[in-house]
């Protein structure tokens, strides 16, 4: 087309067609034409580029804590604390069971004081079983008749086996019953203690 044709045309109200789209290069921005800007991305409250503030102390993303989850947690902290308190009660019983038991134990020597029987002399022992284990205290003739009648009795007081009589063996027994070594009942059988019979000695190299 000539220019005085493209003029005439021009002057009569034509435009002149658009110029080709050229295509946007991958990887870079698409061209702008002359004289337009490129809007800066909306940015809001928080430096957020997508214009939405994260709000403060958010859950992280993913499951949070169901109502399951709360009761079950409470649920085990009930429990440490019961098991807590029990262990604390169980230890305060110990001690004050511990307390009670030095305590008769002290009022129970001094109830024995010049109390004992015991011949420094005697040459038979005879033998009882206490605290699982079988015990000896050597008597006389005389105080072993007494003691296998039920006359005398036995008690443990500090690693010693103490002679006294019956009267104060039942008194020593309401001090302190666990100290009650040997306590014979006269009207039992006598099958009930063997060794009651001076004949039958344990050997003292014995094991048991």
């Amino acid at each position: 087309m000539s220019d005085s044709l493209r003029d005439q045309l021009l002057g009569l109200g034509f435009k002149p067609a658009p110029a080709p789209k050229k295509p946007d290069r991958p990887g870079g921005p698409r061209p702008t034409g002359k004289g337009e800007r490129r809007a800066p991305p909306a940015q809001g409250r928080g430096g957020d580029a997508r214009g939405a503030r994260k709000p403060q102390g958010a859950p992280p993303r993913g499951r949070g804590r169901t109502q399951e989850d709360i009761d079950l947690a409470k649920a085990y902290a009930i429990r440490a604390q019961r098991e807590k308190e029990e262990r604390i009660a169980a230890e305060a019983a110990r001690q004050e069971e511990a307390r009670k038991r030095r305590e008769a134990r002290a009022k129970l020597g001094e109830f024995l004081k010049d109390k004992a029987l015991n011949d420094k002399d005697a040459d038979i022992a005879r033998h009882f079983p206490y605290g699982g284990k079988i015990k000896r205290i050597y008597v006389n003739a005389d105080q072993l008749r007494a003691l296998n009648s039920g006359e005398l009795g036995v008690v443990q007081l500090d690693g010693r086996y103490v002679l006294v009589t019956a009267a104060v063996l039942a008194e020593a027994e309401a001090i302190f019953p666990q100290a009650i070594a040997l306590k014979v009942d006269p009207d039992a059988p006598a099958s009930d203690d063997p060794y009651s019979d001076p004949k039958y000695q344990v050997p003292d190299d014995l094991v048991w």
